[in-house]
């Protein structure tokens, strides 16, 4: 099991660890709906070092990852950032993306379970393009400060002027005096909040100046398990649940980054094809009427016993204080309303399907 440069402040800070994608990282430290208010309520800092970073160099930067992703990388300008897809020329995920352009530059962070994979994916569609990609994942520390006092607590830090900078905007600076760090205003909580990188040398320094610095405004430590609940709220899609090899971006209702008119991509005559026909499933919410918890993996079914998809996200939602899942199903019972059962341990458990996102996101725009 692979340990980021934190792993040690982890332990000391009591911190329950798991397996996750091939790291040891913390779940939890105090509780996870403990954690999940904080991060909704003040501010949360994530160890999220996990996830690859992969740089993309070379004059032909834009054309290759134009021809790598589904996003229409030529919108994103110098000194901001979003979301993308890579594709199978069938339709189906690769992983999920961030494209973060920076002045000599393209960063693309991926899934930490994905990133080997992932490199070699990226390698493989290189041929032919003037381009260098380096794998700088085990040079890298990557922290994510979110929530609504993220900003002020980010603010006494740095010199930078981070409360101009845009939404996915992406700026290089310094921290606490001397650390060279790149600061995004991006993140995955549904919050508004930064992600930090920089090198691992400074990693203990930067987290514990975090920590301490926003102890006042009731900044905590955030495990993995917190994460999860806060992503699952605004509906954020999580490789292996709501995305993955065999889902297309239309089925997860992704289709918003699929930009077909951009020109020749991997996967894109699929996709096209696919949205043309209609996704034959569809991403939907889904509100647990009967007793019982949805999880990722139990069936749904229609209410005459039919098999009709399964749960790839499922929990009680601390903020809305309600069971709740995200479902990929039949295309025909996506209508807000439909009732469904999820069969729980054998037993099926009646839900109704229900507007999405869970939580509305609340991103300083």
């Amino acid at each position: 099991m692979k340990r980021t440069p934190l792993y040690d402040r982890h332990v000391e800070m009591g911190a329950k660890t798991v397996p996750f994608g091939g790291w040891e990282m913390p779940v939890q430290y105090t509780g996870i709906i403990d954690e999940h208010h904080a991060t909704r309520n003040a501010a949360g800092l994530f160890d999220i070092s996990h996830m690859g970073q992969i740089n993309v160099r070379g004059p032909d930067s834009l054309a290759y990852l134009q021809h790598l992703s589904t996003q229409d990388v030529a919108s994103i300008a110098e000194g901001l950032a979003n979301y993308s897809l890579m594709c199978y020329p069938d339709g189906g995920i690769v992983d999920d993306i961030f494209i973060y352009h920076l002045p000599d530059r393209y960063l693309v962070v991926v899934n930490a379970s994905n990133a080997d994979k992932d490199f070699a994916w990226m390698q493989q569609y290189s041929e032919g393009f003037n381009v260098q990609i380096e794998n700088v994942s085990d040079q890298t520390t990557m922290l994510a400060l979110q929530g609504p006092k993220a900003e002020a607590i980010l603010d006494r830090v740095t010199d930078l002027d981070v409360t101009s900078l845009w939404f996915h905007g992406v700026v290089e600076g310094v921290i606490f005096g001397d650390v060279p760090a790149i600061i995004a205003r991006t993140g995955y909580t549904g919050e508004d909040g930064f992600e930090l990188f920089f090198e691992n040398s400074y990693a203990a320094r930067v987290w514990d100046g975090l920590l301490e610095e926003g102890h006042a405004d009731g900044l905590k430590p955030i495990g993995l398990g917190a994460r999860d609940s806060l992503r699952f709220e605004p509906k954020l899609a999580l490789y292996g649940h709501e995305i993955s090899e065999t889902i297309n971006p239309y089925e997860a209702a992704l289709g918003w980054v699929v930009k077909l008119d951009k020109g020749d991509f991997i996967g894109r005559q699929a996709l096209q094809q696919i949205k043309a026909e209609g996704a034959r499933r569809k991403l939907v919410g889904l509100q647990m009427v009967g007793r019982g918890i949805a999880r990722q993996g139990y069936p749904v079914a229609t209410v005459e016993g039919e098999t009709v998809g399964e749960i790839t996200s499922g929990m009680p939602a601390p903020t809305i204080g309600q069971n709740l899942g995200l479902a990929l199903v039949r295309a025909d019972l996506a209508k807000i309303g439909t009732e469904l059962d999820v069969i729980v341990r054998g037993k099926p458990i009646r839900a109704q399907v229900v507007k999405t996102p869970f939580y509305q996101t609340r991103y300083k725009k």
